[in-house]
Parts: structure tokens; sequence; C-alpha cells
């Protein structure tokens, strides 16, 4: 398909006038220019076509609200947007961001603050971009999924269903650099995320590779599926983080409780039987003589 940028915009408005949409993200409005004939989709990493036209300035009043790395918004062309922002105003919303932050850190934390600052969409980014910028300091995060139907059935139907796409809740109480970074998305020390999503996709660990080991649970991918897994994290997930200190595990029961994300297991009101059936199975593999 050719890259016709003015019918993909008088697309792209006509679309967002007939649903009452303020604005459209790359996944969804990628989907809706394929359907059209104007613009295909990749299979690999949905959205990517348009985020490369985004990147390259094709849409110029589509934005980034919170700055390189976040989510990408494309308002009617017609709108005005916040697509530029004075440096006092960014050094205010820094400053604001930091206040904030220092708010959540006791204690005894004030739940609805930290999940007003956790949960806010404007401050997800993509999965793809955020090796430097995650900080050593303790804290919580929260993972979600641009494309609920990117995951198999039925975890795409049952998330459908929750409203939301939400798809975990996690603690570092050391480092969120080493937890939440390192371990859960890039599969250096593999956490708890990390072992659930790559089972939900349809990876295995190799067989036997537990029986050495002390822990007989913590099963690992082979390198080949590791990179599968972190290339499917990083097309498909974005993620926020909040720095704190404080009653971890008071913190995460209210989040879980409330949002009950899809992989969440521990502390889950919806904890999803498939799930630990698939975790129990892959442990089953690598402890196989």
């Amino acid at each position: 398909m050719s890259k016709d940028i003015k019918a993909i915009t008088t697309y792209l408005n006509t679309y967002l006038t007939r649903t009452g949409k303020t604005g459209i993200d790359p996944v969804e409005a990628n989907a809706v220019l394929a359907k059209a004939g104007l613009l295909s989709d990749s299979k690999n990493s949905p959205g990517k076509p348009l985020r490369n036209l985004l990147r390259d300035g094709q849409l110029p009043h589509a934005f980034q609200f919170d700055g390189k790395g976040t989510l990408w918004t494309i308002p009617h062309s017609n709108k005005q947007t916040p697509k530029t922002v004075s440096t006092v105003s960014m050094a205010t919303k820094v400053e604001k961001s930091k206040r904030a932050i220092k708010s959540i850190q006791a204690s005894s934390p004030d739940t609805s603050q930290l999940e007003k600052v956790l949960m806010n969409n404007k401050h997800f980014k993509s999965a793809w971009s955020i090796d430097n910028l995650v900080p050593h300091n303790s804290g919580l995060y929260c993972i979600r999924i641009a494309d609920i139907n990117k995951l198999p059935k039925p975890f795409n139907t049952i998330l459908g269903d929750r409203q939301h796409n939400i798809i975990y809740i996690g603690i570092a109480t050391e480092s969120l650099n080493r937890r939440f970074l390192n371990q859960e998305l890039r599969a250096n020390g593999h956490g708890t995320f990390f072992r659930s999503i790559g089972a939900v996709l349809g990876h295995r660990p190799p067989k036997g590779s537990l029986t050495s080991k002390a822990n007989k649970c913590n099963y690992k991918f082979s390198p080949t599926d590791e990179k599968k897994i972190i290339k499917w994290i990083n097309d498909n997930l974005y993620v926020n983080w909040v720095t704190f200190s404080g009653d971890f595990e008071s913190v995460e029961t209210a989040l879980i409780n409330k949002h009950r994300p899809l992989i969440n297991i521990a502390k889950n009101p919806l904890a999803l039987k498939e799930l630990s059936d698939l975790r129990k199975l892959c442990i089953q593999i690598a402890k196989e003589q």
C-alpha cells in the first residue's frame, strides 16, 4: 500500500468524529487504516508502520504528551494539541511529579495517591524505551498490554471481560532496575511475570533443566525462547513505575484486589486456574529426568 498521508489523516479524522473519540493510539489507528486499505499493519509489531510515520513527523498534529518514549496520541488534525511544551511548563511538570513521588514515600502510604500516580495512563511508556530510565530505588510497577488480542485464547477473552488492559502489578522492595526491568522484562534472573507470560505465550522450559537446581520452581526458558519473549514484551507492553518505600504488602494487596490484573496469581481474587496450570506444567517439564 502507498502511504498517502493526506488520505490517512482524513480517514482518521472521519473515524474519530464517527466514534466520538478525542484521540486514538497507533495500534488501533493502524488496524483501522489497514482495514481501509490505506496502510498495511505489522503482524509481529502492531501499529509499527504508523509509529514510524509518527516518528518521522508525517502526522504533525500527533503528540507524545510526556515526551519521547511515552504513548502516542493521534487527535483530529483540526484540534489544538499539546504537541509542544515550554521548558518552563515541562520543568513544572517534573517538579510536580517529584513532589507526588515524595508524598507517597511513607511508612503509612496514601494508597489513593500512589494509585493515582502509578495507574495514570499518560505516564505509561513502551517497554522497549525504558532500559535507561528505570531507577535503582525500591518501588511498584504496573504492566499493560496495548492490544489484548495479542494474548492467546482464552487469556484475551478473559481480559476483555475485565474491561481493562492491566496484566500485572508488582513490587520491587530493593531495586526497580533489578527486579522490574532486568528480571521481569529482560530475563536476567527470571521474575514471576517473565515466567508466567512466557508460559501464556506457549513457551516451555527445556526438559530436565531444573533437575540439578536447588530451587525446583524457578524454571527458565531457552535463550532462543527468551529472545522471542523479550521481543513480544517490547512490541506489545506499556509500563509505569513509582519509587516507594513503605508497607509494600498492604499497597500491593490493595492494588491487586482492586484492579485484578490478568497475570497476578497471589493476592488476586480472580487468579486464573489456567495460568496456574500452565506454570505447573512448565515446572513438571523442567523437573523431568
